[in-house]
């Protein structure tokens, strides 16, 4: 069903559920209930997944750091949904070995009950000792799942040998196990698409906002065509993560959910740090205290966070002084590798939905979701307050199993299990995906590059993406020759792609890997503007946007 016809169909059947925002929380639960059969509408007012949800530290993680807070509920939920996320999507969750390099070996012992009993702002040092109960713990969590191997702790020389641009004042390192979401954009807007394929009961929608509600009506607004519409659900999700209380706001609800905290990141270009890290994540305490991280990302590195109070989502940017700071963090571990701005491919920025509530320190507000109950006219609201990426399906299911009590229907599915996208049938081993791929490219003709690509792109739904582009003419793209025309018209046509920058930042990793360019832009506004029929004018207007995303919101300049 395309856009118009979909929006046509809710002008005669109004859905049970609305759901007000398309990050991983509002996806998470809009695929639950549309395998349960619950007529469902998800909405979002831009792309599906450009909010909080986009700028994530692209890490499926239990939160070992929230021991201290005594959430172990938490942390042992988040670690055996990191496991379910490496085994439910493994081409796009991938298991990364964590590398903890400690400096002290006794520091920090009293730190946990400190916190716990809240008499500590600032925590000393954690040291060897402290690490080392923390990931007993994290390990047992998870023994049973098998998915990734238990901790290893190592000595100076050891790792000094593993790693030689490691300080030389570094004692030990423990290497554990968490998952890198390679992106997490891909990952929503194909759990949307599975929500969707579940039948015309479950339909979902970008760029439609949330207006306001009365008596037992919603206002939709179509941002596309400026054009407004009602409809009458019977309970409303309120899934817009940092913009949770503006919506609310809009029927009345004052009520303060979202006390949500500001992380930056940066991604360089930097190949002597890139073969430093190896395929290893680094994760430490900056001298300052804050929790910081280095990790792999394709051929890039990513650096951050910050993890800064904020009161407007719509205002964060990753500022020159935490680029400095991000900078500064790398010599704290590898004192001789320089890093400059000039290295910078991208920068993100956006805001944790955290719960409201009052802590000595940012570090000590909960990690963990909640629902709170109000109501639009007549119309029950649940709000989705809080949360971590990793727990997104546990969250989903709670409010999934709340709505199906309200509406007396049965839970048909459970999701713990269920593949995602191109994770379905996804070959693990190396020698079975060789095969996959041939498959592909026997059956296409496509030859043995583009297949391999569309596999590293898309998993299982490779071969899907190979036959679209076999149907009809195609060509390379000129301005990027490893993608090809039709493969930018299938993410139109099949994955609700309305502008170009939801290809270059939500479709694909284009931008992220720093390899926009102007040309690019162009060509893909050219191949978008012939699909939808737009104006030379338009185009152009295409083009002005979409620059302006990726400089103001990035920091890319092309």
């Amino acid at each position: 069903m395309n856009r118009s016809d979909l929006l046509a169909s809710l002008k005669s059947k109004s859905p049970e559920v609305l759901i007000v925002g398309a990050g991983i929380n509002g996806v998470g639960t809009f695929r639950d209930l549309a395998l349960q059969g619950v007529d469902v509408l998800l909405i979002d007012r831009g792309d599906f997944c450009s909010g909080a949800s986009a700028a994530s530290s692209h890490m499926a993680h239990g939160g070992i750091r929230y021991l201290e807070n005594g959430e172990f509920r938490l942390v042992r939920e988040a670690v055996q949904e990191r496991n379910r996320m490496i085994e439910n999507a493994p081409h796009l969750v991938k298991p990364l070995p964590t590398v903890v390099p400690m400096f002290k070996l006794f520091s920090g012992l009293l730190n946990a009950p400190f916190k716990f009993l809240n008499l500590l702002d600032k925590p000393a040092e954690r040291g060897a000792l402290v690490i080392k109960v923390g990931l007993i713990f994290y390990d047992t969590f998870t023994k049973g799942q098998g998915t990734v191997p238990p901790h290893k702790f190592e000595g100076r020389a050891k790792s000094l040998e593993k790693y030689p641009k490691l300080h030389d004042d570094i004692k030990y390192t423990a290497t554990y196990y968490d998952g890198q979401i390679l992106s997490p954009e891909r990952y929503t807007v194909e759990l949307t698409l599975d929500g969707e394929a579940e039948g015309p009961h479950a339909k979902a929608l970008n760029y439609v906002s949330f207006q306001g509600a009365q008596g037992k009506q919603v206002t939709l607004k179509d941002e596309l065509t400026g054009e407004t519409f009602e409809i009458s659900p019977k309970y409303i999700v309120n899934a817009a993560g940092p913009w949770i209380d503006l919506v609310n706001s809009t029927f009345g609800v004052s009520n303060r959910y979202i006390g949500g905290t500001k992380g930056s990141h940066l991604v360089l270009n930097h190949p002597e740090l890139r073969e430093a890290i190896g395929k290893n994540e680094f994760f430490f305490e900056n001298k300052d205290g804050r929790i910081v991280l280095i990790f792999p990302f394709y051929d890039k590195v990513i650096i951050g966070t910050s993890d800064i109070p904020i009161t407007d989502p719509d205002s964060v940017r990753c500022t020159p002084e935490e680029e400095q700071y991000f900078i500064e963090l790398v010599s704290r571990i590898f004192p001789t590798i320089k890093v400059t701005t000039e290295q910078i491919v991208f920068r993100f920025s956006g805001v944790r939905p955290l719960e409201y509530m009052q802590a000595k320190t940012t570090g000590q507000i909960t990690r963990d979701h909640s629902v709170k109950e109000d109501k639009a006219g007549e119309i029950p609201v649940f709000s989705l307050v809080g949360g971590k990426w990793t727990s997104y399906r546990a969250f989903g299911e709670q409010v999934t199993d709340k709505l199906l009590n309200l509406l007396g229907k049965p839970r048909k599915a459970d999701t713990k299990k269920i593949a995602i996208g191109g994770g379905k049938d996804y070959p693990v081993v190396g020698l079975a995906q060789i095969e996959f791929i041939k498959k592909v490219a026997d059956e296409t003709g496509l030859g043995e590059f583009q297949p391999k690509h569309l596999f590293e792109r898309y998993g299982t739904r490779a071969l899907e993406i190979a036959r679209y582009l076999k149907a009809a003419k195609d060509e390379p793209l000129k301005s990027c020759p490893g993608w090809s025309r039709r493969e930018v018209e299938f993410l139109v046509e099949r994955e609700k792609a309305v502008h170009v920058d939801d290809i270059l930042l939500r479709r694909s990793t284009l931008a992220w890997l720093g390899e926009a360019t102007r040309p690019l832009v162009e060509e893909m506004a050219e191949i978008m503007g012939a699909y939808f029929g737009w104006s030379a004018d338009q185009k152009k207007a295409e083009v002005r946007h979409t620059l302006e995303v990726l400089k103001e919101l990035h920091g890319v300049v092309i």
